[in-house]
């Protein structure tokens, strides 16, 4: 069990604790402090608090956070297309229709699942029990790059490169449309949809800063193909910025209604490409998935219809 203690400076006045202890533990996501608040693992002054806590100059805070429990899931062997290993890191490509952690409806056949059983326990343990070597994730649809922390060191370093927005996130995506600009960037706040809690939108009151960059690699005649590099990562960010602009993801069921003539299982997006310092060497590396091929033999018949 470990135990970090703080006392709050000025410029903290006034700041929700959970906000607060993010700026301590920066390789804590922030639902997993939420949670240890909602625990009772958090106090300040001696007294429990909730997560709206808002603190006070020379308040001492005092937080637990309790060992790393062996996840209650099963370890599956699922076979994994690895594109790079090492001692602190796995960049894996994740398939379509694979979860990346378990979450209700889904405890096995996901990523965790796979890499469980692989890496025979060497995963890192910060995110909890639930996600064991996870540090960011991408949809159940989407295809390509997720980097796999074997360790807690490499997980808090990549974790703070995501953090600065200092990792490389390339994204090959096939949108509704013809796209007359070549390139452009979409700067919109992303947040909850304001009456579907299950989607995101682009949300100026309550969205949190998301930047998207894209570029036209080919058009069709009712479609783009385009590549999106990350600025920052928001839930759903690619699918929301470019079905706020006229432009929805081909396949994609949930941010728009119209009608893919195509045999497609979910949106045409694949993260291809992710760039990082590497925690252990200290020097830049870079690694690219392979579009799948189902992406290449729908890029073959869009360039037919041409």
């Amino acid at each position: 069990m470990n135990e970090i203690v703080f006392g709050i400076l000025p410029e903290m006045q006034d700041e929700r604790i959970d906000k607060c202890i993010s700026s301590y533990q920066e390789n804590l996501s922030r639902n997993y402090i939420q949670k240890m608040i909602k625990d009772g693992n958090v106090s300040v002054n001696g007294v429990p608090v909730k997560s709206n806590y808002r603190v006070q100059v020379d308040d001492i805070v005092r937080f637990v956070i309790p060992d790393c429990i062996e996840p209650d899931i099963a370890a599956q062997n699922i076979p994994l297309d690895i594109l790079y290993e090492d001692d602190d890191i796995l960049i894996i490509n994740k398939p379509k229709n694979m979860v990346v952690h378990p979450a209700p409806g889904h405890y096995d056949g996901t990523l965790v699942n796979a890499v469980m059983y692989y890496c025979q326990g060497a995963l890192s343990g910060i995110n909890g029990v639930l996600r064991p070597g996870i540090v960011h994730r991408i949809d159940k649809d989407t295809t390509g790059s997720v980097i796999v922390c074997k360790n807690d060191e490499a997980h808090a370093a990549i974790a703070a490169l995501l953090k600065t927005h200092d990792i490389t996130r390339k994204y090959r995506a096939v949108v509704y449309g013809v796209l007359k600009e070549e390139q452009g960037t979409i700067d919109a706040p992303i947040g909850r949809h304001p009456s579907d809690r299950k989607k995101m939108a682009v949300n100026e009151k309550n969205g949190k800063h998301a930047v998207t960059h894209y570029k036209v690699l080919e058009r069709f005649d009712q479609y783009t193909y385009i590549e999106c590099q990350l600025e920052t990562g928001r839930t759903h960010q690619i699918r929301v910025h470019m079905a706020s602009i006229g432009h929805p993801l081909l396949g994609d069921a949930v941010y728009t209604n119209r009608k893919s003539p195509f045999h497609l299982d979910g949106q045409v997006l694949h993260a291809m490409t992710i760039g990082f310092i590497h925690p252990g060497s200290g020097k830049y590396v870079e690694f690219e998935a392979p579009l799948p091929d189902y992406f290449e033999k729908l890029l073959s018949v869009l360039r037919g219809k041409k």
